[in-house]
């Protein structure tokens, strides 16, 4: 049986355009919040990626980290993670839900623990940021037994014959990190170049899904069309935070903004 991430991807190949694959992080700026934009941005969103604050972020950049002191801040807990992703899939339980973040709390919590909580609250797929290929595969098999995605990395420092045992390995979702650096910065190379060296990945298995990640803002996005699928991150913390500063509603700014995002690639 397919997952909800590949039919998600083969919906949008039947529409001709990439997946919009949203991130934020559980519990900006409140759990209720949180959910509410779960749910009001999935009418837009293809994907949804949802990050699990940390307190010691490694790829993450300043507007994500924003995100993540706001949630730690209201004292939000691993078990307040499954429950804003449990909530959110009573609702929408077609919805793809990727989780993402770092081992550190997967290791702590036991990793076959850990996956019981995903598959008992909906969880599709997972993001492990800072478990690498092949440390990973152990981790990896475990998820795909419990049919939930887990999601290999590749930057452009991956060599061509790790690529290709990485591809091999992985599950139908790979993410392709654009460009050296945190998330939310400026993208350092041109569209046209990051296109170049995705469709170099892309040719090693065409029928896997590759996401591009990193650098995608409502300005970026509609060069990068020809992707799986693009994620937008940093925009969306940042679009979090300012309206907090303006004291307006982030769950009717951020539709907005998600809106407008999935236009572009239509």
């Amino acid at each position: 049986m397919k997952s909800k991430i590949a039919l998600a991807f083969d919906n949008c190949k039947k529409e001709k355009r990439p997946a919009l694959i949203t991130y934020t992080v559980a519990g900006d700026n409140s759990k209720e919040n949180s959910l509410k934009i779960l749910s009001k941005i999935s009418q837009h969103a293809d994907i949804l990626e949802l990050g699990f604050p940390h307190n010691t972020p490694i790829a993450d950049g300043g507007q994500i980290q924003g995100s993540s002191h706001r949630a730690l801040s209201k004292g939000i807990k691993l078990k307040d993670v499954f429950q804003i992703v449990k909530n959110f899939k009573k609702k929408n339980p077609n919805k793809p839900l990727i989780l993402m973040g770092y081992y550190n709390l997967i290791y702590q919590n036991g990793e076959n623990n850990f996956l019981k909580n995903c598959k008992n609250s909906g969880v599709d797929g997972l993001i492990i940021v800072d478990l690498p290929y092949p440390e990973n595969r152990g981790f990896a098999y475990k998820c795909k037994k419990k049919s939930i995605t887990f999601v290999q990395l590749l930057s452009p420092t991956t060599s061509n014959k790790r690529m290709k045992k990485i591809i091999n390995d992985s599950h139908n979702m790979i993410y392709y990190i654009s460009m050296l650096s945190t998330t939310g910065g400026k993208l350092k190379i041109s569209p046209r170049k990051i296109l170049q060296n995705y469709n170099k990945i892309k040719k090693i298995n065409p029928k896997k899904n590759l996401v591009i990640g990193f650098g995608i803002t409502d300005r970026t996005i509609s060069a990068l069309k020809l992707a799986d699928g693009l994620v937008v991150g940093s925009m969306l913390c940042k679009t979090i935070t300012k309206s907090l500063k303006m004291r307006q509603n982030p769950v009717t700014k951020l539709d907005k903004v998600v809106y407008n995002l999935k236009k572009k690639i239509l």
